[in-house]
């Protein structure tokens, strides 16, 4: 059985609605309930999953990892389909996560309400940028990966709902909009943002 070490509406959220999603046995653990937690991650960051004595680190290896053990519909096994869903999965937690990971850093060590108001609404332009990216990559499909449901619609839901701690305005197309409705309205997502 997995463990899932999480922190509350941070990007351990996906792997908690993935994991909902296989149906497989795992169990929960708040990170900030571990006393040694940086001896399970020396980063100090969400998610790690335990896997018999296996600790897998960093979110897209941990979704891949849990994936390539499970059959399942989220990530096409081989060709181009593959590839593009890795690509969006990248893209999702290379360059929209620390997008809005500027905002937590500029909340947190600027002192200045006008420079950080400035600073933050400059971060929110570049998501902003992204999303309209994001908007561009959905095309006519529901999803990134198509007609169903890929770990890279779910790992931007997630990060969707960072904007609501900022005094900014993040800007969403109509497509983007649609698809992160319907990956919020899914009973797996609903589930692990219960469960957090």
């Amino acid at each position: 059985m997995y463990t899932l070490y999480f922190k509350p509406h941070a990007c351990s959220l996906a792997t908690h609605t993935i994991l909902n999603l296989l149906d497989v046995p795992f169990q929960t653990v708040n990170k900030d309930t571990v006393s040694n937690y940086n001896d399970l991650n020396p980063t100090g960051l969400v998610p790690v999953v335990k896997d018999g004595e296996r600790m897998v680190r960093e979110g897209v290896a941990v979704i891949l990892y849990i994936l390539d053990r499970h059959k399942n519909n989220l990530l096409p096994e081989s060709g181009e389909a593959r590839e593009t869903a890795l690509e969006s999965m990248l893209f999702a937690n290379a360059t929209m996560h620390p997008a809005y990971g500027r905002l937590f850093f500029i909340s947190e060590n600027v002192s200045d309400d006008n420079v950080k108001l400035d600073a933050l609404n400059a971060a929110a332009e570049s998501i902003n940028q992204l999303w309209q990216v994001v908007e561009s990559r959905l095309g006519e499909a529901p999803f990134l990966g198509g007609a169903t449901m890929s770990p890279a619609d779910i790992l931007l839901t997630v990060y969707s709902r960072w904007g609501q701690f900022f005094p900014v305005d993040i800007v969403m197309g109509a497509k983007t909009t649609r698809m992160i409705e319907q990956v919020m309205a899914h009973d797996a997502f609903k589930t692990a943002l219960a469960a957090q």
